[in-house]
């Protein structure tokens, strides 16, 4: 084995991503389902402050960000964070760091050249890179992804995106799609909801690009989102079926498959409960 593959994460084929933190109650239920990691998303502040309440919670399951925002969470104080994190949960956080939206964001400059110095800061910090990944859709940023992290933590993408980013890195670089899920057979609903969540991103240059390069048109991308894109982003239907789209990733090269819950909060738990068996936990 090389050294590479050896410093690949372990996470597990399947983890939970949540926008903003669960409880701790919530973690210690999805450690029991098998869960292998719960991915935060939101762009968390630098303390990371919910991370070892979560591990406290748990005994073996990791908690990763998805992800930290290299425009509003300095890269010093996220590397003081990491540290004490690991100091007290030796091996159990992944930091994941990306750069955000332009039309969010308004210091956005050279994005590619921010997240270039902000690994520089990590790697001067004593941040392993092995213990570190980059959000990543297109080809420049995935090959910085292989180049000076342990991986890719894709957002909003397809089966067909995991393969083509597979062969882009190579083995040896870990890679775990986000993808979104409704557990109903209500086609209507399940699109409503995926509407719903996809509606922010149709506003958003770097997933607009990146659904072009995927083979969606203008139909496709203008608001509110065809059916096509939508139930390409938003696998719905039985538990069986769900986990069946969500394999497709794993078929394609995917190490994990980070999973978001549509539904509200109320859905989270009855959903990771339901899919827990279809899916091998």
């Amino acid at each position: 084995m090389t050294e590479a593959l050896a410093l690949k994460p372990e996470l597990g084929r399947y983890a939970v991503w949540t926008f903003g933190s669960p409880t701790p109650e919530q973690a210690t239920e999805i450690e029991r389902l098998g869960y292998g990691a719960i991915w935060v998303g939101g762009s968390p502040a630098a303390d990371l402050a919910f991370v070892e309440p979560l591990l406290a919670a748990t005994s073996t399951l990791q908690v990763a960000t998805g992800i930290v925002n290299v425009w509003s969470a300095a890269a010093g104080p996220v590397a003081a964070s990491y540290h004490r994190i690991e100091t007290a949960f030796p091996g159990r956080f992944l930091l994941g760091v990306g750069v955000g939206h332009p039309e969010h964001t308004a210091e956005y400059r050279s994005p590619y050249r921010a997240l270039t110095d902000y690994l520089d800061a990590l790697d001067e910090a004593g941040v392993p890179t092995s213990r570190r990944v980059l959000a990543a859709l297109g080809p420049k940023v995935l090959r910085l992804a292989a180049e000076r992290s342990a991986g890719a933590h894709p957002y909003l993408t397809t089966p067909e995106h995991t393969a083509s980013a597979r062969e882009l890195v190579g083995p040896s670089v870990f890679l775990a799609p986000e993808h979104k899920v409704a557990l109903t057979t209500d086609v209507a609903a399940a699109r409503a909801a995926g509407r719903e969540s996809v509606d922010f991103y149709l506003g958003l240059s770097n997933y607009v690009n990146n659904w072009r390069r995927l083979g969606f048109d203008d139909a496709d991308v203008r608001t509110p989102g065809s059916d096509r894109l939508i139930d390409a982003m938003v696998a719905h239907g039985t538990a069986e079926a769900i986990a069946a789209r969500l394999a497709e990733h794993l078929d394609a090269g995917a190490d994990q498959v980070t999973i978001q819950v549509l539904g509200g909060p109320t859905a989270l738990l009855p959903t990771l409960t339901a899919l827990a068996g279809p899916l091998g936990l």
